[in-house]
This record gives C-alpha cells, structure tokens and sequence, in this order.
C-alpha cells in the first residue's frame, strides 16, 4: 500500500513523526513516502496525489501547505485519516475532506492509530483505493 504522511513544518516532524513511523516494524511492509525526509522542500507534484491509496495527516499544526495538499488527496478520492495530538484543535478545513480524525496521546498511541487505518483500508479495498 502507498501511504503518504502529510504534516506541517512547524514541529520536530523528524523526531516525533519520522522516527516512530520509520522504527515500527509493521509498517515497514507498506511504501510509505514522508515529505521532508531527505529534503526541507517537498517536490510532489500535483499528480503525485492520485497515485496513493492513503494519506495520514498530522494536524495538530494549522498549515497552508498541509491544506492544499488535503485538497489534491480529496479531489483525487483518496482517502484520508487526520490524526492530532490530545490538546491541540483541528482546523475545521479538515472536517471538510475527512471524518476519519483522531486524537493521540503520545507516539505509541498514535502508531496504532496509524497501523489500525491501514488494515482498514487495505481490509476494504484489497490493498488499495
């Protein structure tokens, strides 16, 4: 399954998103693709959206670069689960692309927020959209 982790810049995205996604064996059997990980800019372009089966946004920093690219997942019918850290508020341009959004507590939490969506989507779409 291709799995795109979409984000804002204004946190240690490297540390706290990166690093567990990247160290739990589980998800090491999906494509994942993680923007910033070898450069600060991203380079997808807009047709990079319709080729994903998921993509996983972490929303618990407002970001304009974050919401354009919810929008292309949406247009491209991809569908979309929106995770946020316990205390932080959700723009509500989120609830317009998804209703698949859910609160974590720390990192363990939300890996297995992240491992339960894939299996549901791959459960429901047999391995892709």
């Amino acid at each position: 399954m291709k799995i795109y982790v979409a984000h804002s810049k204004d946190f240690d995205y490297k540390n706290e998103l990166y690093a567990p996604i990247r160290g739990d064996e589980k998800l090491k059997e999906h494509q994942i693709f993680l923007p910033h990980e070898v450069s600060a800019s991203s380079s997808n372009t807009r047709d990079f959206y319709s080729d994903i089966d998921l993509m996983i946004a972490e929303c618990s920093y407002p970001s304009t670069g974050l919401g354009i690219e919810l929008g292309w997942a949406f247009d491209d019918h991809v569908p979309v689960f929106a995770i946020h850290k316990q205390g932080t508020k959700v723009s509500g341009s989120v609830y317009a692309v998804t209703d698949n959004i859910a609160e974590y507590t720390d990192s363990n939490d939300m890996l297995e927020m992240i491992r339960s969506t894939i299996s549901q989507n791959v459960n429901h779409t047999g391995n892709h959209r």
